[in-house]
């Protein structure tokens, strides 16, 4: 029973409509979601549009249902189940998104898909290998954005939307417009949309017992070529947080016959300067580190080509992407008062991809089979300016400097088998995959590592089991039985970085790590009861073998190095034997008026890996006085990283004619320090002393379509002006937000 919005005779009034299932495509073909045993949720394009969200991340984080990081203002990375960045796979139109510098850290890609332009999201939680190979550990978010829409009943057809956004909490300024133009045959899109956020004010609300938790007293600024630590006159205003984006959208549609029809596929994204916020509050020696720490234009180009091709020979359907990405990421540091050293590090990674999939409709069969592969070829330089003589040397790059290159191919098979009285449900899959990897360090001289050729080849074989029962239309019992993997990437075995001022840590590279795998159950139940009220509750259970953490190291026999003139304990990505992750989703839906629903949301989960016997591990200790303190102890097992604190979202939503209210509260649990993982991705830095607090915002929204062209959306956000963090963020969140929107469509 999942409600969507359709429009009366009228074409301005809404009613709701409430439907037993919802058609998706998360098994590469369109399929019903109860013939699914995996989770899977759904956000529709009016949805989107109802949530008016600042980017993807952000809209991600609205369902209730996905845990979002953030390090920056530019910057969103999805948590499913505990797992995130390279371990969670990003999916747009069909084609990956992960490539071989994809971390396991934070990650901010995600906002690189202009959410405006989105026809849909799928998000699938638990291991999603069998279909979409490497990295898909935690889940896998499907994005498909819009595509031009052909005349049916005319020789021609012309629409567009276009919007105009404020938000007050960053002063945001967002514009967008989209034409579709399309014949019979041929039908093409454009698509603008350009974004201007300013400097992100938090909220005002302390806790007592962190009043101060997140103000920005000062920051440094460049007057007159000189760098000064100038105090903030307003400490809610998070300085240099600010930053700009375009994206571009465009597609051709030919349909050459009602069985065969192309497509091709464009879209650019770019940005200015975007400030690592976090980094730029880090304390070396009492005073600022950093004068500049920014990610440099972030930049995603992707261009593909689709042929689908219905019913031929033996498949009913068979569909081909040939696609083609570059990306280019850069980071540049500079030191509080270091004209002379402006470091700057380039990555410019080329991505080739091919899917083939193929589905045969057989009465109470479906046979879904597929081939893939993707080729990664990375360019990695780096280099220091003296920002006063503009003289330029060579510097040590984050990737090897030579050649840098990973490629996957993997074949599927997936089976659905309905029994023919739609009682059972059976869903059985399996992958096979192989993947190689090459790496070459040209110049050693700066750390003088043991090896200068890493080489890998790996090959993994991953699969599914589900059984779906529906004694009733209005029951659904599901069990499923997943396994998933992750082969080491380059980001994983080549990189070197420091991971941040106050941990004192350099990760180094460590070419003998192994590919992770997960091995998941998953139990759901979903009860309609009197046609108005949904029940579904989901539990999971994923052990995890060879777990990749970040554990300490030695280069050379030294435990520790001088790293950007700090003495840095040297770390490097270790696989651990064993480690788990469990956790249960709950939710409640009623319809309580025909046009008055109401919802609730909440998650948990849990996480920890097993330390080799005999060894020491750093753990965060609650000492005497209260306070925690980084201690070094033999233990049995220690928190993984990533995992979120119990978080949700409870609305009441109002349907009436030309009108749309929601009021919602969003909410996440303590995460205490205890709770941390003191090596890994956790930053405890940018908490406070016992952790992150708990919080909750209280929030309204709401749509006046004007006439059925044109409508305005008005929001205030975080009505109480709380001051929060998301747990791992180094960002604070906005403080109260009036959001004012206006649409207009053809």
């Amino acid at each position: 029973m999942t409600s969507i919005y359709g429009q009366t005779n009228d074409d301005t009034a809404q009613k709701v409509i409430q439907l037993d299932e919802v058609v998706i495509s998360a098994n590469k073909f369109v399929e019903k979601k109860k013939n699914i045993a995996q989770k899977i949720d759904i956000v529709t394009a009016r949805q989107i549009a109802a949530t008016n969200a600042q980017n993807t991340g952000d809209l991600l984080m609205n369902t209730g249902n996905v845990f979002v990081q953030k390090s920056q203002q530019g910057g969103s990375s999805p948590v499913i189940r505990g797992f995130e960045a390279s371990r969670v796979l990003l999916v747009v139109d069909g084609i990956r998104m992960n490539n071989a510098i994809y971390r396991s850290g934070h990650l901010q890609n995600v906002i690189t898909i202009d959410q405006n332009m989105l026809d849909g999201i799928e998000v699938l939680y638990g291991p999603g290998s069998t279909i979409y190979g490497s990295d898909a550990l935690g889940g896998v978010v499907l994005f498909r954005t819009k595509s031009p829409r052909l005349a049916t009943d005319r020789n021609f057809l012309a629409t567009g939307t276009g919007f105009a956004r404020y938000s007050s909490a960053n002063d945001e300024k967002t514009y967008h417009a989209d034409i579709s133009i399309a014949g019979k045959k041929v039908g093409w899109l454009q698509s603008y949309n350009f974004s201007n956020f300013g400097n992100m004010k938090m909220g005002d609300h302390y806790s007592d017992n962190y009043p101060d938790f997140g103000k920005r007293t000062e920051y440094i600024a460049n007057i007159n070529g000189i760098d000064s630590i100038v105090k903030n006159p307003d400490d809610r205003v998070q300085y240099n947080s600010a930053y700009k984006q375009w994206d571009i959208t465009q597609k051709l549609l030919f349909k050459q016959s009602d069985k065969i029809q192309h497509l091709l596929n464009f879209q650019f994204s770019n940005s200015n300067d975007v400030p690592r916020y976090d980094r730029l509050q880090d304390i070396r020696n009492g005073a600022l580190r950093y004068a500049e720490w920014y990610y440099g234009p972030q930049k995603r180009l992707l261009g593909a080509y689709e042929l689908s091709i219905g019913k031929t020979g033996f498949f009913d359907e068979i569909r081909t992407n040939l696609s083609f990405q570059n990306i280019e990421e850069s980071r540049q540091t500079r030191d509080y008062k270091r004209y002379d050293r402006l470091d700057s590090r380039v990555e410019q990674i080329k991505v080739w991809g091919l899917t083939v999939d193929a589905r045969k409709m057989m009465k109470t069969h479906e046979l879904s089979v597929g081939v893939d592969g993707q080729l990664n070829d990375l360019t990695s330089t780096a280099n220091r300016t003296n920002t006063l003589t503009g003289a330029s040397t060579k510097l040590d790059t984050r990737y090897p400097d030579g050649e840098n290159n990973m490629n996957y191919f993997g074949f599927y098979v997936q089976h659905i088998f309905k029994t023919n009285d739609q009682k059972f449900v059976v869903n059985d899959g399996i992958r096979l995959q192989y993947v190689n990897l090459h790496s070459t360090i040209d110049d050693n001289s700066f750390f003088n590592l043991p090896f200068t050729d890493i080489k890998q080849e790996n090959f993994a074989v991953t699969g599914n089991l589900g059984l779906i029962f529906l004694p009733q239309e209005s029951t659904r019992v599901a069990v499923s039985f997943s396994s998933g993997f992750r082969v080491p990437n380059i980001d994983d075995l080549a990189k070197i970085f420091e991971s941040s001022t106050a941990a004192k840590q350099v990760v180094i590279p460590n070419p003998d790590i192994k590919p992770e795998y997960t091995y998941n159950v998953d139990l759901s139940l979903m009860r309609v009861v009197a046609g108005k009220i949904k029940v579904e509750v989901n539990g999971f259970y994923t052990w995890l073998r060879n777990a990749l953490v970040k554990a300490p190291f030695e280069l050379n026999g030294q435990d520790s190095i001088i790293y950007n003139g700090v003495n840095s304990g040297v770390y490097a990505n270790q696989n651990r034997n064993k480690a788990y992750v469990y956790g249960a989703n709950a939710s409640v839906a009623i319809d309580i008026l025909p046009n008055l629903s109401f919802q609730s949301i909440i998650n948990f989960s849990k996480g920890r890996f097993e330390t080799n016997a005999g060894e020491t591990s750093n753990i965060y200790k609650k000492q005497q006085d209260g306070t925690y303190k980084i201690v070094s102890e033999q233990v049995d097992s220690k928190p993984l990283d990533h995992i979120p604190p119990v978080f949700g979202k409870t609305s009441l939503r109002y349907y009436k004619q030309r009108y749309e209210f929601e009021a919602f509260a969003m909410y996440n649990g303590w995460k205490h320090l205890d709770d941390y993982n003191a090596d890994g991705e956790d930053n405890a830095q940018y908490a406070t002393a016992d952790g992150m607090p708990s919080w909750y915002t209280v929030n309204l929204r709401g749509k006046y379509s004007i006439s059925k062209n044109i409508a305005v959306q008005l929001a205030i956000e975080n009505i109480l002006d709380r001051n929060y963090r998301h747990f791992a963020s180094g960002f604070s969140a906005p403080g109260r937000n009036f959001i004012g929107s206006i649409r207009v469509q053809f």
